[in-house]
C-alpha cells in the first residue's frame, strides 16, 4: 500500500448542500479556514448551480471572494454548465469538477439531461477549463448503484467511462453517491477505470457512508492505487436528488484509520475532530462521524 494518500475536503460543498440549516457566508468561510488549519490542501468549496435547485449554495460567488488564498491551497468548484463554469472562473477557482451520472434516470433528476448529453457537456466544459488554465475532474456519479434504476452494471460503467476518458479531464473520479459499494466493487471498478484511463490518469474516489462501508471502501481504494479520496468533516452531506443519500465518509474517520496504518494524509486528527464538533453545533445536529464521540487512540 502507498505511504501517502490525499484527501479532498468536500464539507463546504457536498457536506452542506443537503443540510436543512443553511450556514452564513462567514460560517462557510470559517469551515474552509478550519479545514486548512487541519491540513487540507484541496477543498471543494462551492457548487455554481441554480440557487433555486440548491439554495445552500446560493452564495457561492460571495464565498469565493472571501476565501483566504495561498499558493499551496487548491479550491475546487462544482459546475454543471457553461454558466456555472463562467461563475467559477470569475471566482478564480483552481479546479472544476463536472459530474456525469452513470444512469439516465438519476442524471435527468440531477442535471436535467441524459447521461450521453452530460458526457457531451462535460467534454465542452473540460475543454473550456483547459483553455483557461484550470484543472478539471470529471466525476461519474452513481458508479456503483442508482436509487432509481438499481444496480449499475460493469458494462454500463464501461460505456460511460470510455466517454469520460475521451473527454480528456485531468483527473477521473468514481462516486458511490448513495453508499452501496463494498470493497470488492471498489477494486473491480477501479481496475476498469485504470484499464480505460491508462497508467498516468490520477484516480479519485468519492465515498458515502450510508451503509457504513465507507472506511472499508477507502482502504480498498488505496490498495487499488487511488491517489485521492473525498471526505467531509463530521461526515456531513448527501445528495439532494437521491432519496435517503446520507452523508459522506467522515474526514476524521479516514485520518484516524490511515494514521494507525502508517499512511500519511497531512491532516491533524485532533484539529479535524474539533472542527467536526464545531460543525455539529452550527448545523444543530449530530453528524455521523465516529471520532468526534470516540476520540483518538491512544488518548495520551
Amino acid at each position: 500500500m502507498t505511504a501517502t494518500v490525499g484527501i479532498l475536503e468536500v464539507s463546504p460543498r457536498d457536506g452542506l448542500q443537503n443540510e436543512k440549516t443553511i450556514l452564513s457566508t462567514g460560517a462557510k468561510v470559517e469551515l474552509v479556514e478550519r479545514a486548512v488549519h487541519a491540513g487540507a490542501r484541496r477543498i471543494e468549496v462551492a457548487s455554481f448551480v441554480n440557487p433555486s435547485r440548491v439554495p445552500q449554495m446560493a452564495d457561492a460567488d460571495e464565498v469565493m471572494a472571501a476565501l483566504p488564498r495561498h499558493e499551496t491551497l487548491k479550491y475546487a468548484g462544482l459546475v454543471m454548465n457553461r454558466r456555472g463554469l463562467d461563475r467559477a472562473l470569475a471566482g478564480y477557482v483552481d479546479e472544476i469538477d463536472v459530474v456525469v451520472v452513470a444512469t439516465d434516470s438519476f442524471c435527468r433528476r440531477n442535471q436535467g439531461m441524459s447521461t450521453a448529453e452530460a458526457c457531451d457537456t462535460a467534454a465542452e466544459l473540460v475543454q473550456e477549463a483547459r483553455a483557461a488554465g484550470v484543472f478539471s475532474t470529471i466525476t461519474i456519479g452513481a458508479s456503483f448503484g442508482c436509487p432509481f434504476e438499481g444496480e449499475v452494471t460493469v458494462e454500463r460503467l464501461r460505456e460511460v467511462l470510455q466517454r469520460v476518458v475521451d473527454a480528456g479531464p485531468d483527473e477521473l473520479a468514481l462516486a458511490d453517491t448513495i453508499g452501496v459499494a463494498v470493497p470488492s466493487d471498489v477494486k473491480q471498478r477501479l481496475r476498469l477505470a485504470r484499464e480505460l484511463a491508462g497508467p498516468d490518469m490520477p484516480l479519485r474516489l468519492h465515498l458515502h457512508d450510508t451503509r457504513h462501508t465507507g472506511v472499508a471502501n477507502a482502504v480498498a481504494a488505496v490498495e487499488s492505487g487511488v491517489s485521492t479520496l473525498d471526505a467531509s468533516i463530521g461526515g456531513a452531506g448527501g445528495c439532494p436528488f437521491a432519496p435517503n443519500a446520507t452523508g459522506n465518509v467522515a474526514t476524521e474517520d479516514l485520518v484516524y484509520l490511515f494514521d494507525r496504518m502508517g499512511v500519511a494524509t497531512g491532516f491533524a486528527l485532533e484539529s479535524v475532530i474539533e472542527s467536526a464538533t464545531w460543525l455539529e453545533e452550527r448545523l444543530g445536529k449530530q453528524l455521523s462521524g465516529a471520532l468526534a464521540r470516540a476520540g483518538g487512540f491512544p488518548t495520551s
